[in-house]
């Protein structure tokens, strides 16, 4: 399972430091130039989710791994990233230069700009990449280039400029034509069996009676993925041999099996939690996958 790269993990093992209020509720931003994050002493974070939102612009030769697609970049290009996502971006060669932003939902709410999440460049299934011309470059450049003055002053009021020119740079990409004919698919299934894996096992501990498994069947989670369900199945299959509710049934039985030996939780409670409608559904799923009745279990 691929472990999420927090923000502590980010500055720890790309710069070696920690920002004095990175733990406050506050929300956090910062931007960075690329140019400082190549070369043969680079560290590089490997394919995998992380747990805030990622603006990159980027000009030179690299391939943008995300989800079930691998992105060729040849020439200048705006790359947008979402905690639901794993990705990992890997430069063919030194000559790389541009700028990155990281930032977090609570930086967003806190100055009211939640709903540039909702855009269709940061949700699951959206287009991540979009090509631009020399002059679309420079003008990102320039924006990119007002975050780092801002990111150092002491104006007040200088996170709500910065708030915004995060808006500009996205409503900018949106009026473009999404690189969709960059994308190759020659490690498709591998992708999207890590992301149908990542999102599976958010769902887990139960940790309360009132907590619910809301993604329960291969439906589901295609409508998440944005694939169809046939193409689902068939990439879990050709990765793990197994269809997709052979896999999400594996991980109910050993979630049930854990509720069942650890807490004092009823059936029905449990139940509910794991979506099933009533507990005689749990019941005969737990004997069907395990030849076992649930108080058996819990006699153990």
């Amino acid at each position: 399972m691929l472990k999420p790269v927090s923000l502590a993990d980010f500055y720890q093992q790309k710069i070696h430091w920690l920002p004095a209020n990175l733990q406050q509720d506050i929300g956090h931003f910062n931007v960075f130039r690329l140019d400082d994050f190549v070369g043969p002493n680079a560290c590089h974070l490997p394919y995998s989710r992380k747990d805030f939102y990622k603006i990159t612009l980027v000009t030179g030769r690299s391939n943008y791994h995300y989800a079930d697609r691998t992105v060729e970049i040849r020439g200048h290009a705006l790359l947008f990233a979402n905690p639901l996502v794993p990705y990992d971006w890997e430069p063919l060669d030194d000559q790389q230069t541009g700028f990155f932003c990281i930032f977090t939902e609570a930086f967003l709410q806190r100055y009211h700009a939640a709903g540039l999440l909702e855009l269709p460049l940061f949700r699951p299934g959206g287009q991540p990449l979009y090509s631009l011309t020399a002059e679309q470059y420079a003008a990102a450049a320039q924006l990119m280039e007002k975050m780092a003055a801002e990111i150092q002053s002491d104006y007040a009021y200088k996170y709500d400029l910065l708030r915004g020119y995060v808006l500009e740079l996205a409503h900018t990409a949106l009026k473009l034509q999404p690189a969709t004919t960059l994308y190759h698919d020659s490690t498709a299934a591998t992708r999207i069996a890590s992301l149908f894996a990542e999102l599976l096992e958010r769902q887990f501990p139960i940790e309360t009676p009132g907590q619910q498994v809301k993604l329960r069947t291969a439906q589901a989670f295609a409508g998440q993925l944005a694939v169809h369900v046939n193409h689902l199945n068939r990439a879990l299959k050709d990765v793990t041999g197994k269809t997709t509710t052979q896999l999400i049934a594996e991980r109910l039985v050993r979630e049930a099996h854990a509720l069942l030996r650890h807490t004092a939780w009823n059936v029905s409670e449990i139940s509910y939690c794991l979506g099933f409608a009533e507990p005689a559904h749990f019941s005969n799923f737990f004997r069907k996958h395990t030849g076992a009745v649930p108080s058996a279990v819990r006699a153990v």
